[in-house]
């Protein structure tokens, strides 16, 4: 496996904005962090189980219908080079609109049932770095733990460093989202050379 491109891919996915980071970020903003940790804890918990489903989904692709490997990486691909450009394209994230709902272990896991960025996150990365290298169970179950940790890992870090951290990508929003697209698309790039 790739390790240097499975890690950058994993972690630009993980730490850029997207629902988990940005729900994390306010939760914690407004209700403190000891409040906002049931709901990212549920969060890590739908995501290990996303990571999972995607793992032995792409297994059973890849035993069944060995030809879809390559059209897996196209897509994995594909998608990579058009999340470099969203990211590169973005505008600004910051918004606050006064609603105060709370947030619950419930919530944080039921989002991540309907949150596409981690499905397709899920799938890709399994598909595309994992898959074609081999891979057993346990190294499935192990990938979907490292995964899960990295999520967990930006989930924290845009709770904890909430106001912070909101402050500072609006200061250098346009840099940040460019080095994020350009490691998207290094990671893209990879599969085929």
């Amino acid at each position: 496996m790739p390790l240097m491109p499975f890690l950058s891919y994993a972690l630009v996915t993980s730490f850029t904005p997207g629902p988990n980071n940005i729900m994390s970020l306010d939760s914690a903003r407004r209700l403190g962090l000891k409040k906002a940790f049931p709901f990212m804890l549920g969060v890590t918990a739908g995501c290990f189980a996303i990571m999972l489903l995607a793992c032995y989904v792409n297994l059973v692709l890849y035993h069944f219908l060995p030809r879809i490997k390559i059209w897996m990486n196209v897509l994995g691909s594909l998608y990579m080079l058009y999340l470099a450009i969203k990211i590169a394209k973005s505008k600004s994230s910051t918004r606050d609109n006064g609603q105060n709902e709370g947030y619950s272990f419930k919530s944080g896991l039921l989002l991540q049932f309907i949150n596409l960025k981690i499905i397709l996150y899920g799938i890709t990365v399994i598909s595309t770095f994992v898959m074609p290298y081999g891979a057993s169970y346990i190294t499935l179950f192990a990938i979907s733990l490292l995964l899960t940790g990295i999520g967990f890992a930006a989930i924290v870090c845009w709770a904890v460093f909430g106001a912070l951290f909101q402050r500072f990508i609006n200061k250098y929003e346009r840099s940040f989202n460019i080095i994020m697209a350009l490691l998207l698309l290094y990671s893209a790039l990879s599969i085929w050379i």
